[in-house]
């Protein structure tokens, strides 16, 4: 029988209590890793551990940090997932909706690093992947204070990963097209026409349909993987084709 593929890795997802963050900490288990799940509710089954993290605090993050550590008996690989979303232009969120975004999406990854960082200096395979999005490459409508955020992660994980690869930490991120999470389902819910912004959302994507959270977290995985030693600084596109394709409108 082949020893599964993350044996002896031990993770942290923040944000891991649903949606993409879920669905990582569940394959990361699949293939063999122990995890622990940092959220502000952190109300998952087990074999996932799952403690309480406010990323916006840099106490609980470091009290975060350091019972996953000692739960965990170490640390191998943070994935920094925890995140929120944004509607409208640069005119539709105050000054105080752009520091409590950028807070959270941007310096809440660095709070959650920086904690980590003693710990996987003492790993053999130790990486950091950061969940961007499409987003950051790709000018989307209504998403300015987003997009903002997630352009400042890109830039971010290339910086992270010129300064840690020497110490043998692998920092990467991933980026997703619109995926089926629940924070998609309340915005369809809002909206004066759900089926048609859904028709909408899935048109956009040269599939023709939403990214699933699973298929993100296979990404994800995969970047943790020590068959990823020579993956760094890289961001992986988990997009339906959207970035890079032009595809022909499908005729009617």
């Amino acid at each position: 029988m082949s020893t599964p593929e993350l044996e002896g890795v031990r993770a942290v997802v923040t944000g891991g209590a649903s949606g993409i963050g879920l669905a990582t900490a569940n394959e990361l288990v699949r293939r063999g890793a122990r995890v622990a799940v940092l959220d502000v509710n952190p109300d998952v089954a087990e074999p996932l551990v799952g403690i309480r993290c406010d990323v916006t605090d840099t106490a609980s993050v470091e009290a975060a940090v350091s019972a996953a550590v000692e739960q965990l008996g170490g640390l191998d690989a943070v994935v920094n997932n925890a995140g929120i979303g944004a509607q409208g232009t640069i005119e539709d969120n105050d000054d105080e909706e752009w520091h409590r975004v950028l807070d959270l999406n941007v310096v809440g990854m660095v709070r959650v690093a920086r904690a980590a960082l003693p710990h996987l200096r003492r790993s053999d395979n130790a990486s950091i992947t950061n969940t961007c999005s499409i987003a950051a490459t790709a000018g989307l409508p209504q998403r300015a204070l987003y997009s903002a955020s997630k352009g400042a992660v890109l830039s971010l994980t290339q910086a992270m990963a010129a300064d840690h690869v020497r110490e043998g930490i692998r920092v990467n991120c991933v980026n997703p097209g619109t995926v089926n999470t629940p924070w998609i389902g309340r915005l369809l819910a809002k909206a004066p026409d759900p089926e048609g912004e859904r028709a909408a959302l899935e048109a956009r994507q040269p599939t023709g349909r939403l990214v699933e959270p699973d298929e993100v977290a296979y990404a994800i995985a995969n970047l943790v993987s020590p068959r990823s030693r020579a993956v760094v600084g890289t961001s992986v596109a988990v997009d339906g084709g959207m970035q890079g394709l032009r595809v022909r409108p499908v005729s009617s």
